[in-house]
């Protein structure tokens, strides 16, 4: 747990993009990628950020003037894990110029910051913590096989009507892609998720 009072995060990358996925699809992007993850999805991507002290930390006021000259539509807050960090700092000083900011995480830290739409990609190993559902505006489950559609329901129960709610194909499984899609069909409440930047080759 990394959770203190900071000025400064460890910060994997930070890159201007699109959304590749949910319902921001497509959406100029800056994503600041922080240090530091204890969920360890084996299926996760961005392995090398997991752990925070391999990673230069930059201050608060750094990123806040990457994100004022990139003039990205959104800024996304993703990891790793980014709750592990207490966001309330980096949010604020985001928020005190005027950007749309979102949040991508697991929810398996207590909530913080402030954030104009947050994305929720549970895990069953490590479940959100309670704090987080509240704020879900997108619920993304990966689905490796059909048993992972009834955590899905379970979390899907945990979030609001508003919530917009993505079952999305883990990557590495050829029939994830075929149970979700004759899933939807049955179950309109849900949308298939793609990850249209791995299809477009991009970060």
């Amino acid at each position: 747990m990394i959770r203190t009072e900071v000025q400064t995060l460890p910060i994997v990358e930070t890159f201007h993009s699109v959304q590749g996925e949910g319902a921001w699809t497509g959406t100029s992007a800056l994503f600041i990628r922080l240090g530091g993850c204890d969920v360890g999805c084996w299926f996760c991507d961005t392995k090398e950020s997991w752990v925070a002290k391999r990673h230069p930390r930059q201050s608060i006021q750094e990123l806040v003037n990457l994100a004022i000259e990139v003039k990205s539509a959104i800024v996304v807050i993703t990891g790793g894990e980014p709750l592990m960090h207490d966001l309330t700092e980096l949010t604020k000083a985001l928020k005190d110029e005027g950007l749309r900011l979102h949040l991508e995480t697991s929810g398996a830290h207590p909530f913080s910051g402030t954030f104009d739409w947050v994305t929720l990609s549970p895990k069953q190993f490590k479940p959100p913590h309670e704090s987080v559902y509240a704020h879900v505006d997108e619920l993304k489950v990966v689905i490796a096989q059909a048993a992972d559609f009834e955590w899905a329901e379970q979390q899907s129960q945990q979030v609001s009507d508003r919530a917009v709610r993505y079952l999305q194909p883990e990557w590495s499984s050829q029939e994830s892609t075929s149970l979700i899609f004759e899933y939807v069909k049955q179950q309109p409440k849900w949308r298939m998720g793609l990850q249209t930047h791995k299809l477009l080759g991009v970060n």
